[in-house]
């Protein structure tokens, strides 16, 4: 047996997966749940010590036996969140994640401050948008600035993981490409951005490592507390979305994956840089020596979770119900920017259901819509992509959606494209593993080629494919979605959400 030990530090939870490179098969799993500190401004935080908590709770409940024989490690994160520690690595602060739309005020700031929007696209390949790191940095400088003096290391949520596991402090291209403060066409920091924020800041920014290669080894102190061999390699890791990637096989051009989670995200991999002018796709690069053009929606299965609880449904009952209303749910349309959005871009936007009259106001259609909704927000993104020459033939669709029948064919006749399921269910601890497994074989682009064309599986049984009579109402269905955004765009840019509580 070759194990090898996938983590996924996610929103809602830490998951880890132990899997035997050598038989193809998941010998162990298991996971723990994060709270999450959440105010009316935005702000979205969580203590970087409920996730080490979170691990350890993971690790003590797989069998002792399986977890010593771990020949390498690979972690996964969510992706933007500010993890800034002293010089004895201590967290200073609360961790403001990618989900976290206080400091849309920060982004305007930096943008300004650094020449405008044009420049940022010209120079670094990306906008600062809400949810990005290089906000959130300036945020604790501005309003903690006794906790910034003390700051040594800017470390995300995946890097933060490695810190603790190694002593390591280090980033890689993907995951750092999501601060906003790389150059992604070069894959380096951008000194000029960073020192727009702090003259000093640039020297608490760690270096950055090649994917493939080993970050360091898992020391005394952590081997004892998760019962893993001491000194065995971890790898670079990366964001959820790059690890993603390689647990789904996109790493190659023209792949694409759909993710419907907490957030909505669409990526595929480029063997060059894409850079997406009007800012809707992130320029992000991936954690395989590539890119990884990448759309990402704030709220995907928040809608579809509040409007379980409002009507306290399952997860199966709320599926039911959407499927006893017809395609576009008679007119109901929702708007699901609960947390705010960054396509498109409401960081101050809200939630609306619209609409509604005395025939059509039903759960049933309150839930199609929701439905609908995380779904119209992707279609956004995969429009983008054949805008910008991607020749895309199936999306392979991961997160909440995968689960359900009815959300992958309503996916299959929104986008108007095959749908095909990776067989194993948790790609980002999946994909963790399998970097972990490239590492040990040495790196290098034919092997991680080999590594996902010989470990990542398709369900056929789950496949959907488009039916030409949806396909045809959803674009009537789709256009009046557009139509209600257009509408309230304006309130939402020109007021703060707290105007509106």
């Amino acid at each position: 047996m070759n194990i090898v030990l996938g983590i996924d530090n996610g929103t809602q939870s830490t998951k880890v997966l132990f899997y035997d490179s050598d038989g193809r098969t998941v010998v162990a799993s298991a996971a723990a749940e994060h709270q999450l500190i959440s105010k009316e401004d935005g702000t979205r935080e969580q203590k970087a010590q409920w996730w080490i908590a979170a691990l350890i709770s993971c690790m003590d409940q797989v069998d002792p036996i399986i977890r010593s024989q771990v020949k390498a490690v690979g972690v996964s994160g969510q992706q933007h969140g500010f993890v800034p520690i002293d010089e004895k690595g201590v967290p200073l602060y609360s961790v403001k994640l990618w989900c976290d739309t206080s400091t849309a005020d920060e982004c305007d700031i930096i943008t300004a401050d650094f020449g405008g929007r044009e420049k940022l696209l010209a120079e670094t390949g990306n906008l600062i948008a809400p949810g990005f790191t290089a906000s959130k940095i300036l945020w604790l400088k501005t309003c903690k600035p006794e906790l910034y003096a003390r700051m040594r290391w800017v470390l995300l949520p995946h890097d933060y993981l490695n810190y603790w596991l190694t002593g390591v402090a280090a980033m890689e291209y993907g995951d750092a490409s999501g601060t906003g403060l790389l150059d992604v066409r070069s894959r380096t920091w951008h000194k000029k951005l960073i020192q727009t924020i702090d003259k000093e800041l640039y020297s608490k920014i760690p270096n950055l490592i090649m994917p493939g290669t080993v970050l360091g080894g898992v020391s005394e102190q952590a081997a004892k507390q998760i019962g893993l061999p001491a000194g065995i390699p971890v790898s670079c890791g990366g964001g959820d979305n790059m690890m993603g990637a390689i647990g789904t096989g996109t790493v190659s051009d023209g792949r694409i994956t759909m993710s419907m989670g907490t957030s909505g995200t669409l990526y595929g991999c480029s063997s060059k840089p894409v850079i997406d002018q009007n800012g809707i796709l992130a320029a992000f690069c991936s954690s395989t020596n590539s890119w990884l053009p990448l759309l990402c929606t704030m709220n995907c299965t928040v809608a579809t979770e509040l409007t379980r609880k409002l009507f306290d449904l399952t997860v199966k009952e709320i599926d039911k119900a959407g499927s006893k209303a017809p395609i576009g749910a008679e007119g109901v349309c929702m708007l699901p920017f609960f947390n705010g959005e960054r396509v498109p871009d409401l960081p101050h936007g809200q939630g609306s259901i619209m609409g509604l009259n005395s025939s059509n106001y039903s759960r049933e259609n309150i839930a199609r819509a929701s439905l609908e909704s995380a779904v119209f927000g992707l279609r956004i993104g995969l429009d983008r992509f054949r805008e910008l020459g991607f020749n895309v033939s199936e999306i392979r669709l991961i997160g909440g959606g995968a689960k359900s029948f009815l959300w992958r064919q309503m996916a299959s006749d929104v986008l108007e494209m095959p749908i095909r399921i990776p067989l194993q269910s948790e790609s980002a601890a999946f994909g963790a593993a399998l970097q972990a497994f490239w590492m040990q074989s040495g790196g290098g682009e034919q092997k991680l080629y080999a590594v996902i064309d010989e470990h990542v599986v398709l369900d056929d049984s789950a496949s959907c494919d488009p039916v030409t009579a949806n396909v045809k109402q959803y674009k009537a269905v789709y256009a009046h979605y557009n139509s209600w955004v257009k509408y309230v765009t304006p309130m939402y840019k020109n007021h703060e959400s707290k105007e509106w509580s």
